[in-house]
């Protein structure tokens, strides 16, 4: 296998960061700018990267377009709405605060990236501000940016993300009950899982 071990040899097969174009890296700011900021506030979808003792961890985050809140150009905050409380981003942050976020939007091509650190708040006039439906987040974090740009539109393309016809038919893949069934040897999850769940989620999701 050949497998690549230093930097100097993966420069040899796709350049160093001196050879590549403006475009590459003039996109990249300390700060939320501007057009920055109108990708973040029109964006109802985010992938949340953090690590910790145990390893990486990558979670997805979701809400109503803008539900991430631009507090200054430094700094964003994200409350942490309703999930499973495994709570594996917040552990991670609390011991680790770097984090990576992307941001989609549907039927944009362009991705954006936001590399820093976050820190888990609570304080309850902050939580109280994101509350929706008369219910709060239990936290937020509050993300310091290190950096922010744009990632270009290829793969988001080569993967027909937001055609219709890229979609797939959930009926062609297992369901969440039917996998708990079979990792837990029918201890949890099955048919009865996944009928209580639209209902479960409807009053739960905030």
């Amino acid at each position: 296998m050949a497998v690549i071990s230093s930097i100097e040899k993966l420069e040899a097969i796709y350049g160093s960061l001196d050879t590549i174009g403006e475009a590459s890296t003039a996109k990249v700011a300390d700060h939320v700018t501007p057009a920055y900021a109108r990708i973040i506030e029109a964006a109802p979808f985010l992938v949340l990267a953090t690590v910790g003792p145990e390893g990486l961890d990558c979670s997805p985050r979701g809400d109503r377009p803008g539900f991430v809140r631009i507090a200054d150009p430094k700094t964003l905050l994200l409350p942490d709405r309703r999930g499973n409380n495994r709570i594996d981003s917040l552990r991670n942050v609390v011991r680790d605060p770097r984090v990576g976020l992307m941001f989609l939007i549907p039927g944009s091509g362009n991705a954006l990236r936001i590399n820093g650190t976050a820190e888990v708040e609570t304080d309850a006039a902050l939580c109280g501000s994101f509350a929706v439906e008369g219910k709060a987040p239990r936290s937020v974090l509050v993300i310091r940016v290190g950096e922010v740009y744009f990632q270009c539109a290829r793969a988001i393309i080569r993967a027909g993300l937001w055609q219709a016809e890229s979609q797939v038919d959930p009926r062609s893949l297992p369901t969440p009950g039917a996998i708990l069934a079979e990792m837990s040897a029918g201890r949890v999850g099955g048919e009865a899982y996944d009928t209580a769940w639209p209902t479960r989620a409807r009053e739960s999701m905030w």
